[in-house]
């Protein structure tokens, strides 16, 4: 079947994010930012409020270097890819797939950013920000990790290559009113690289942060900070 790369959590883009670093070594666990501390503004306000917010307004809640510390760069978003993935043996992705054909998967309020860690190999992680009705994000979002995570092992064919999946759940600590997590593992001509992606929801607003376990253990927690804070002007 073929699974549109248009839904908030891209099996296209993980796959690529995987394999460009990709390495049978084990991902570094090691918190590489444990040193910095996040603190809430007081002239922040909460963001839980039910009304979406506009792509200019995500934007400014994007984590920057500034925002993670030293060792950070920020990296060049890649082109879109338009491309359709075909996933083999995970009926629930193709069920997924039928549901995604009018679009209630796709959000349309969204931003983006991408750094790699200076630390090591298998060293990017990447934020997405999406807001809709709450509502819709909680239904949209539940529904892709629940069929993300119901087959253990598929395969992805993204281009031409062969990917081999292997998925599991997550558990992880109370971030906002929701929160989803996952480890993916993808293998491809001999060589293996995991992705860890979780996502939280916070009123309006779903963070996505997708790459290296151990930057994403680090970097959540700093990008649900500043995704839910209004910034005064100025």
């Amino acid at each position: 079947m073929r699974l549109r790369t248009t839904t908030v959590l891209s099996l296209s883009a993980l796959a690529v994010l995987a394999l460009t670093g990709c390495s049978t070594d084990s991902p570094d666990s090691t918190d590489p930012a444990s040193s910095t501390t996040v603190s809430v503004r007081p002239d922040g306000e909460s963001a839980s409020a039910s009304a979406p917010l506009s792509l200019a307004a995500l934007a400014k809640r994007l984590l920057d270097e500034s925002d993670l510390g030293e060792g950070y760069t920020r990296t060049p978003q890649r082109p879109a890819q338009h491309d359709d993935v075909t996933v083999i043996g995970c009926p629930a992705l193709e069920n997924l797939d039928e549901a995604a054909i009018g679009g209630s998967l796709d959000f349309p309020h969204k931003a983006k950013a991408s750094f790699t860690y200076a630390g090591g190999s298998n060293s990017d992680v990447t934020e997405e920000l999406y807001s809709d009705t709450e509502d819709k994000l909680s239904r949209s979002v539940g529904r892709i990790f629940e069929a993300m995570t119901s087959c253990s092992t598929y395969q992805v064919l993204t281009g031409s290559t062969p990917v081999t999946v292997t998925t599991q759940k997550v558990l992880v600590d109370r971030l906002g009113d929701e929160q989803w997590s996952q480890l993916l593992t993808f293998a491809a001509g001999g060589r293996s690289s995991i992705v860890k992606q979780m996502a939280v929801r916070v009123g309006a607003v779903v963070v996505v942060v997708s790459g290296s376990p151990g930057l994403v253990d680090v970097c959540v927690y700093k990008a649900v900070a500043k995704a839910t804070l209004v910034r005064s002007a100025g």
